[in-house]
């Protein structure tokens, strides 16, 4: 059985931009959509005399963001299997575990109740540092995301994060046709050794042509499997967390890999990861590299 695209929806604006990127997407490949509210709301079932035929306010609220949000899907792209789905668990627990059987989870990146000045929400920010599976969280303007820019941005980490982010990447890259642009950000150290005979005569263009060769050694399984997208190799003086950010103004993705430790129970983010998450300007996706 196929696996599907899971997307946490809560009613919020940014929830429902998150529920229009996953339509899309799940067209692209012919994904069925899930969609889950999780929420603690048989909490209140106490509330409600016995023998009441009321339906608890808590879950005809979350039936009704569920019904919405399924009917949201059908009338952008009626071909897009959907079914909606209200958990009684934990938004947190509820999201984590869906990511064990699915191909992605996509979220909004504030829910209900979020105070507005808040970057990310804390559920946003908790599955995409936990998940088992990549997970989109949906930033940007709205109207720039009906816009494609025909770019998705790739952070080229170390080796051991990148491998599952690079094949993500040319796929997404592939099924949109657009390029795909594999950023490293090399940084000239303040002290080095100027004995090294490499770095005699241009420091600079030694670590500039050290990011290049580890954005090859990254590619080098993946792309050859991929020969029609257009890749182009950035190899970019910087911060790397500010070098991404900025390309994120002119891309429809930003795409990250994340090393995954079985077991471990807190966030598992990366300072770049983590930046882009509160500051992007476009969807960042986050890949997780597990043993």
């Amino acid at each position: 059985m196929e696996r599907p695209l899971v997307v946490g929806v809560d009613g919020s604006g940014s929830s429902l931009m998150a529920v229009d990127w996953a339509t899309d997407e799940a067209a692209r490949y012919g994904l069925p959509l899930r969609l889950v509210y999780a929420s603690l709301w048989e909490r209140y079932e106490s509330l409600v005399p016995s023998g009441s035929l009321q339906r608890p306010a808590p879950q005809a609220l979350a039936d009704n963001i569920v019904a919405t949000a399924v009917e949201r899907v059908e009338c952008r792209n009626p071909d897009v299997k959907v079914i909606g789905d209200v958990l009684p668990e934990d938004p947190v627990v509820a999201l984590l575990q869906e990511s064990n059987n699915a191909m992605a989870l996509v979220t909004g990146c504030r829910g209900r109740g979020e105070l507005k000045g808040l970057l990310l929400g804390s559920v946003s920010l908790t599955v995409a540092g936990r998940a088992s599976c990549p997970v989109i969280v949906i930033r940007g303007d709205p109207a720039a995301l009906e816009r494609p820019r025909g770019r998705i941005v790739l952070g080229a980490g170390e080796p051991g994060t990148s491998g599952a982010a690079v094949r993500f990447a040319f796929r997404e890259a592939e099924a949109r046709d657009c390029a795909l642009d594999v950023v490293r950000a090399w940084r000239l150290p303040a002290h080095e050794p100027v004995e090294h005979p490499l770095l005699a005569g241009n420091p600079a263009l030694y670590h500039e042509e050290r990011a290049s060769t580890l954005i090859d050694a990254l590619l080098q399984d993946t792309a050859p499997d991929h020969p029609d997208v257009r890749v182009c190799r950035s190899p970019v003086e910087g911060q790397a967390w500010r070098v991404l950010m900025n390309r994120s103004a002119a891309a429809d993705l930003v795409i990250i890999g994340v090393r995954r430790r079985r077991g471990h129970p807190g966030l598992q983010l990366g300072p770049v990861a983590h930046m882009l998450l509160h500051h992007a300007q476009c969807p960042v996706a986050v890949v997780p590299e597990l043993p």
